[in-house]
């Protein structure tokens, strides 16, 4: 809305003031809230989860709407961008509720509440987007039927919300790989020359994230619980989606996808075919790291970090050639 206010000569200098706002109001709504999020009781089977008793959780509920927040005062809105925004609140709300629940509530349940938001996504991004794909990485473009496109954009975003919440478990890993990928992304809209509304967008959600780990960073104050890192995989999803180059959520979510995927794999592998693989590996990722590599939260958060910084120079790279 402010955005439409600003003269044009001037709309550098709002993409300023949006940023600066978007990580004040976090870290200033966190610091007032946090005390009142619902607390953590602890995760059984996780690697040093007793640590995590008593700390609030669910902050998502906190950073995401500061995010929505500046994303309507300060991004030229369109009905696509609404759109999407609303089901990033839903996101972090079915998140949230899970969180402040006294009964966790089931696989089964979320997974379906993931399912049908994904099937929105995937239906909006069609109507105001093509269905050419493009592997950037090797020039290839191509048409998909609107059927099999829907398909594989709700396989995407179910995927991409799912990991990045199974990879919520160390401070501040979830938070920073999160904004590794989706800087890597914004990265990849400059090259591309993409429309700039949602690579501000990009800007505003990775500085709410920092404003949240601000507070995150070993040892945690709170945790941002599903509330934030299912909004934080919706969004990764949708973004990749917009660049015209799903397949790019391959390398760019990839330590995501490593750390967050495998024990969705390995889970239902043994629930649904009885097969079991992987029976000496912890998962998530991390908590192998930690138990058996003895590798400390900083470690593990680091080199997590340096593998995906490696493979996004790579990507970024290989685009530009």
């Amino acid at each position: 809305m402010l955005y439409l206010l600003i003269p044009e000569r001037y709309h550098s200098l709002a993409v300023f003031a949006g940023i600066l706002f978007a990580f004040a109001v976090t870290v200033i709504a966190t610091g007032k809230l946090c005390d009142y999020l619902p607390k953590d009781g602890g995760r059984e089977f996780a690697h040093d989860g007793k640590l995590s008793k008593g700390k609030p959780r669910g902050a998502g509920i906190i950073f995401v709407p500061a995010f929505i927040l500046a994303a309507v005062l300060f991004v030229p809105l369109t009905p696509e961008i609404v759109i999407y925004l609303i089901l990033i609140g839903i996101s972090m709300m079915t998140g949230f509720l899970d969180d402040a629940s006294k009964t966790p509530w089931g696989e089964y349940k979320k997974g379906f509440l993931d399912l049908c938001v994904a099937a929105m996504v995937a239906l909006t991004f069609l109507k105001y987007n093509s269905n050419v794909v493009e592997l950037a990485l090797f020039d290839v473009r191509f048409t998909l039927h609107p059927v099999v496109f829907a398909l594989l954009a709700i396989i995407l975003v179910w995927t991409s919300v799912n990991v990045t919440n199974c990879s919520d478990g160390v401070d501040g890993l979830s938070g920073t790989l999160t904004i590794i990928t989706i800087m890597t992304i914004y990265l990849v809209d400059q090259i591309k020359d993409k429309p700039e509304n949602f690579s501000l967008m990009i800007l505003l959600f990775a500085v709410c994230i920092l404003g949240y780990l601000w507070y995150n960073a070993t040892p945690s104050r709170l945790m941002m619980g599903d509330a934030g890192s299912r909004a934080m995989g919706l969004f990764i999803s949708i973004a990749i989606l917009k660049t015209g180059c799903p397949f790019l959520y391959i390398p760019v979510a990839f330590v995501l996808i490593l750390d967050g995927g495998l024990g969705l794999v390995k889970v239902a592998l043994l629930r649904f075919l009885k097969i079991r693989i992987l029976t000496k590996v912890r998962t998530p990722l991390h908590d192998h790291v930690r138990k058996v590599w003895e590798w400390s939260n900083t470690q593990t958060v680091f080199r997590f970090a340096i593998i995906q910084i490696i493979l996004s120079v790579a990507v970024v790279y290989g685009i530009r050639m």
